[in-house]
C-alpha cells in the first residue's frame, strides 16, 4: 500500500477549506466525509486511480445508455448513428424485448445499474480495502455482473436481429473494461478478510 499522497493535479480544494461558516439548513458533514471527499478528488495511491477508472468507464456507459433511453422514451425520433451495416440502433432498441423486463425501457434499467456501480466505486476513503473489505469485493462482483450482462445483451442483438446498437456496444465495451480495474483492490480486500479469519 502506498502512503497517503496527493495527486499532481488534484480536483478542487481540500474539504476543510470549504467548510461552511454557519450551520444553515440541510446536511451536516464530518471528518470522515471530508476524508472521502479529499481522497476521491485529490488522493493518489491505495487503488484510487482504479476506482476513478471504474467511475469514468461507468459514466461513459451511462452516457451511451442515456442516448438509447432518450430514444426508447420517445424524446428523439431516432438515435444518431452511422448508417452502416450492421448498425441499427433504431430497430434494436425499439424491439419488444428491450421493454420486456418490468415493462420499461431497458436503457433506464441500465442507467439504474450504472448508478449502483458508481456508488460502489465511490463509497469509502482510500483505506476501505482494510477497514471495509466487503465494499471492494461487492464492487468487483457488481462489475463482473455488468460485464456479463453486456456480453449477453450483445449476443442477443446478434442472434435475434443480426444487427447491433452502436450505443449499446459503447456501453458494453465500457462495462467490460471496468471489471479488470476492480480486481487489484478486491484482491487486497480478500487478503485482508482471510487474515482476519486466521486471527480469530
Amino acid at each position: 500500500m502506498s502512503s497517503e499522497t496527493t495527486r499532481q493535479r488534484p480536483a478542487g480544494p481540500p474539504a476543510r477549506e470549504v467548510r461552511p461558516t454557519s450551520k444553515g439548513i440541510g446536511r451536516g458533514s464530518s471528518i470522515a466525509a471530508e476524508r472521502v471527499s479529499d481522497d476521491l478528488r485529490r488522493g493518489a495511491g491505495d487503488f484510487l486511480e482504479q476506482r476513478r477508472r471504474v467511475s469514468a468507464l461507468t459514466l461513459a456507459s451511462m452516457a451511451a445508455l442515456g442516448v438509447v433511453a432518450a430514444y426508447q422514451n420517445g424524446l428523439i425520433r431516432r438515435p444518431p448513428e452511422p448508417r452502416v451495416s450492421p448498425l441499427d440502433a433504431e430497430r434494436v432498441d425499439a424491439s419488444g424485448e428491450a421493454y420486456q423486463l418490468f415493462r420499461t425501457p431497458d436503457a433506464a434499467l441500465g442507467l439504474l445499474s450504472g448508478a449502483a456501480t458508481l456508488v460502489l466505486a465511490g463509497i469509502g476513503d482510500r483505506g476501505r480495502s482494510r477497514s471495509l473489505p466487503l465494499l471492494p469485493l461487492a464492487l468487483a462482483v457488481k462489475a463482473a455482473a455488468d460485464a456479463a450482462s453486456a456480453g449477453v445483451l450483445t449476443v442477443e442483438q446478434l442472434s435475434k436481429h443480426r444487427r447491433f446498437c452502436s450505443w449499446c456496444l459503447v456501453a458494453a465495451a465500457a462495462n467490460l473494461a471496468a471489471f479488470p480495474q476492480t480486481l487489484p483492490e478486491a484482491k487486497a480486500a480478500w487478503r485482508r478478510l482471510r487474515g482476519q479469519r486466521r486471527t480469530h
